[in-house]
């Protein structure tokens, strides 16, 4: 007799919003695999996984490392025989004025968070498309269709992400695979703290951009809380037919009824006011 068992990968599950959908997705009954650089986080997941009782395969892996990807996928499809659902979840955040970026770290972010993304659908769709069956699902972020000031490059990596999931649904849906976006604002998590490079005093943007930031701390504290946003995220997870457009947060589903209904410069009147950042 065939497990009814689900079985979902996710990346970068180590802490966040990915650990607390695996955790809450793991009191389910689900199964989970995943990979992460954070190879201590990765270490005390397994053991709450183990305390309850739910089947696991993580394993440390960073993102670029395409080879190491398909070698997962190896792994996972040799234990399991096949998952249910494939969730992007590995991101960096990226602030600063347009004219002060670094390429290169710019670069480095399109590869984390899009070349990333491509590279762990790409090794699972050949299982999902023979067995007809599956969900791939992308984190992506408000700034992924509403774009923010000083947060070009993010909100650049984020659009690509929505545009290369809103292309390849087309070509995979009559596989029977799914696909699905979870599209945050502010979720109480950190993450934007992590890579945080603030432009120097002498820059013609740095106090606006420090208003931002001002501004964009007291959000977060008031944020969405990753076991809410988790909850909302496992719902898209298990959904049979997901939704392609998915909110976790009141903020980001405020802007996009905004971003649908005003006028863009009414909109980025709102925007710029909400932030602080109008002159």
């Amino acid at each position: 007799m065939a497990s009814t068992t689900q079985r979902v990968v996710i990346s970068g599950l180590a802490d966040g919003m990915g650990r607390q959908t695996a955790l809450l997705l793991a009191d389910k009954g689900v199964s989970i695999a995943g990979f992460d650089v954070d190879e201590a986080g990765l270490k005390s997941l397994a053991d709450e996984l183990d305390a309850k009782g739910v089947e696991h395969h993580l394993v440390p892996l960073d993102i670029t490392d395409r080879p190491g990807v398909r070698a997962f996928r190896d792994d996972v499809l040799a234990k399991w025989g096949h998952v249910d659902t494939v969730m992007s979840n590995v991101g960096v955040p990226f602030f600063g004025p347009f004219e002060e970026v670094d390429l290169e770290r710019a670069l480095k972010a399109f590869e984390i968070n899009v070349i990333g993304a491509a590279a762990l659908f790409q090794a699972f769709i050949p299982s999902m498309r023979e067995r007809k069956q599956g969900k791939l699902v992308a984190v992506a972020s408000l700034v992924g269709r509403i774009p923010f000031p000083f947060e070009s490059i993010y909100s650049a990596t984020k659009f690509a992400v929505e545009g290369m999931v809103q292309s390849l649904k087309f070509e995979v849906e009559p596989y029977g695979i799914r696909v699905a976006l979870i599209e945050p604002a502010q979720v109480s998590t950190g993450f934007a703290q992590k890579s945080l490079k603030l432009p120097e005093p002498s820059s013609p943007y740095y106090e606006r951009a420090m208003r931002f930031i001002e501004r964009d701390n007291e959000l977060v504290e008031g944020a969405t809380t990753p076991a809410v946003a988790a909850a909302k995220i496992a719902a898209v997870v298990l959904a049979p037919r997901p939704k392609l457009f998915n909110q976790v947060d009141t903020m980001s589903s405020l802007f996009f009824f905004l971003n649908q209904h005003l006028p863009t410069k009414v909109r980025d009147r709102i925007l710029l006011s909400h932030m602080r950042i109008k002159d």
